[in-house]
């Protein structure tokens, strides 16, 4: 069987073991240190935006503090994209909160600003605003932030952006993660930079970060004793996974152009196949990392669907996924409201995503490419 091609793999650069080295030779094992310091000031950065970031266990970490700050408990409603991973739609759930699904829209299959505000107005009628937008930039692809802000901005909510898989993403040369009141940042083992697991949170302001950073150590009082007066949580990034993420810092431009590569890649591929669309930026406003490059294949013009080729794929030894599975579809949150039409529907459907690491080798890349090849000219 030929060796397997991986979706989305770590990529290492070669300096992440020279920090956390230095990391044991200080004995700075624990909880806390250089390298986290360090590692939070290169994203700052980085995001360029005079931002405070507060580096954590896991993405869904951030999410669920960015929640509590927006203070959200239980019985509160809380807007969603729907078109997601679960992790941007769990910690709803984590605050006894009740998550309000959007559909997405067309052109970069996020938040459908429509739709987002057909839910605001329909839920403040029925006595229930909701108490924070949580909008996700999917597959590093930057949603429609003119106009969703513009709706947040007119009914006073604060925005949560999931930017787990947009790091290195811009609108209109701004960083995704910097337009809400917090930002997500994820560091899983398959995102464009790794720390094996972790996550961050972006804030605007000072005080934010250590109310983030307060909570994601348990919350411990100033005193000599253990004293607790909040609940709190076992949040914070360790100094070891740090030195992995500035290691990782060091090679972000790069993973970036080289992902980007890939959906060019695709591009040239599909471009004389009919009824395959890549996913694309839809004007110059947009800056995807394509952290993942998908594609629709419709079946009423190839005669083809996209699970078929999935399976090609796999005959090959080679991995692809489908999109994300929409929220508002999944068991778990069969009751919970929905706003919006079958677009995420219709993309769940027939969109699949394409092996896109950026440690793809030439050989990898002519093997994805004859089998999509064969599986066309069938």
């Amino acid at each position: 069987m030929n060796s397997k091609i991986w979706l989305s793999s770590p990529h290492m650069g070669g300096n992440e073991q020279k920090y956390v080295n230095e990391a044991f030779e200080a004995n700075w094992v624990a909880p806390l240190g250089p390298n986290v310091d360090s590692f939070e000031k290169d994203l700052e950065t980085f995001l360029n935006e005079n931002v405070k970031v507060a580096a954590l266990s896991a993405g869904t970490a951030a999410l669920h503090l960015a929640l509590i700050e927006c203070d959200v408990k239980h019985g509160d409603e809380v807007i969603c994209q729907s078109m997601t991973f679960s992790a941007s739609a769990n910690p709803i759930a984590y605050c006894g909160a009740i998550p309000v699904f959007i559909d997405s829209e067309k052109d970069t299959w996020n938040m459908c600003p429509v739709a987002l505000k057909e839910a605001v107005e329909d839920r403040i009628s029925k006595g229930k605003k909701p108490k924070a937008i949580i909008v996700v930039h999917l597959y590093g692809m930057p949603a429609k932030m003119d106009e969703i802000l513009k709706i947040a901005s007119e009914y006073e909510i604060p925005v949560i952006e999931d930017a787990a898989e947009a790091l290195g993403s811009t609108y209109k040369g701004k960083s995704c993660g910097t337009f809400g009141r917090f930002g997500i940042l994820s560091f899983n083992g398959n995102k464009i930079i790794t720390t094996s697991g972790g996550g961050a949170l972006v804030c605007h302001n000072q005080e934010d970060k250590d109310k983030a950073v307060f909570l994601s150590t348990q919350a411990r009082d100033n005193a000599p004793h253990y004293q607790h007066s909040h609940i709190g949580y076992n949040y914070r990034m360790s100094n070891i996974v740090a030195g992995i993420g500035r290691g990782q810092m060091e090679v972000l431009n790069n993973r970036v152009d080289a992902r980007r590569k890939m959906h060019d890649f695709y591009v040239e591929i599909f471009k004389n196949i009919e009824g395959v669309e890549v996913f694309s930026e839809p004007t110059a406003d947009y800056f995807s990392n394509h952290w993942l490059s998908a594609i629709v294949v419709s079946p009423e013009i190839t005669g083809k669907t996209r699970e078929d080729l999935r399976l090609a794929f796999l005959e090959d030894n080679i991995e692809s996924r489908p999109l994300w599975k929409p929220m508002h579809l999944q068991p778990v949150f069969a009751d919970a409201p929905y706003y919006g039409t079958d677009i995420s529907e219709k993309l769940f459907n027939d969109g699949l995503c394409l092996p896109s690491g950026s440690n793809l080798t030439d050989e990898e890349r002519t093997r994805i490419k004859s089998v999509i090849i064969q599986f066309f000219n069938k």
